[in-house]
């Protein structure tokens, strides 16, 4: 593999249309905005992309606008869906593309399965993109999967792919799990918060990935520069608070849509709804304040 991703990654929105369909050139336009303002690094269709409210071919779309108008060794795109024949075309189509990374979820349909379940999926994964190879992420949000990667099965796909297992973003929001997993020798782990960038030295994370981060990018991005700075880690830890309680995705499509001054961004998919008034009044100047 090429030259690893590290450092702010911020999980980017999909604006759509009002028929609900990817608009690309929005999509790109907030993409540079997010690299040009401090993120070394974005995640695509991930969960605050939507990926899995849109179909293969828009996700596609979305990741051939991604390819052709921003750096592509700057981007990792999520391909995991619950079926393994379209996981494996998604990941396949990526590295065509040009993509540095894919962060894949597990088979999220089927609960309790077991590690040896898993490592067959994820064997079958790696078999199926052997001409295509690109490094995997694994993706652990048990509270959405319902399956949580273990420590002992992320260090066993580790062992058996050496070159294509190349780390996980963890949304799971344990940090001691985290931690646990940045153990793993060559293994890059990212929190799903940026406030733990400010142990990402003692706990070896290779960086955050994070929804917030697409509003609060130039503030992240000199807080990585600067962990042991407590000003900075209060207006972080302030910033993400603020974000994250309310709705995520409507929130940060909506502060997108601030920071542009374009109300189409607001646009999100069912069963999401767009903020009302008042949640809107309480995230109000945010996306100034995080600049």
């Amino acid at each position: 593999m090429s030259g690893r991703l590290g450092g702010v990654i911020a999980a980017v929105p999909t604006p759509v249309t009002a028929s609900g369909e990817p608009d690309t050139e929005r999509f790109v336009r907030h993409a540079r905005w997010a690299l040009e303002s401090g993120c070394d690094a974005l995640n695509v269709l991930g969960t605050t992309g939507e990926a899995n409210s849109f179909s293969a071919d828009q996700r596609r779309a979305v990741m051939t606008a991604a390819a052709t108008g921003l750096d592509r060794q700057r981007l990792m795109v999520g391909t995991g869906t619950p079926d393994l024949a379209t996981t494996i075309a998604l990941t396949r189509h990526a590295p065509e593309l040009g993509f540095a990374g894919a962060l894949v979820l597990p088979p999220y349909y089927y609960k309790g399965v077991s590690d040896d379940g898993l490592f067959a999926w994820f064997e079958r994964l790696v078999e199926g993109t052997a001409d295509a190879a690109i490094d995997i992420y694994l993706y652990n949000f048990p509270q959405m999967t319902g399956i949580r990667f273990s420590p002992e099965l992320a260090r066993r796909l580790k062992t058996a792919f050496p070159e294509r297992m190349a780390g996980a973003k963890d949304s799971l929001g344990d940090l001691a799990y985290a931690a646990e997993l940045a153990k793993i020798d060559g293994f890059a782990v990212f929190p799903s918060s940026e406030t733990a960038l400010g142990k990402a030295k003692a706990d070896g994370y290779a960086g955050c990935i994070s929804a917030t981060v697409s509003v609060t990018a130039p503030l992240v991005a000199a807080y990585w520069r600067e962990p042991t700075n407590a000003a900075l880690a209060e207006k972080v830890a302030q910033a993400r608070a603020s974000i994250s309680a309310q709705p995520l995705i409507p929130a940060v499509k909506y502060l997108v849509a601030q920071l542009h001054g374009d109300p189409a961004f607001e646009r999100v998919l069912p069963p999401h709804l767009p903020l009302t008034q008042e949640q809107k009044s309480a995230l109000s100047g945010l996306e100034r304040a995080a600049a």
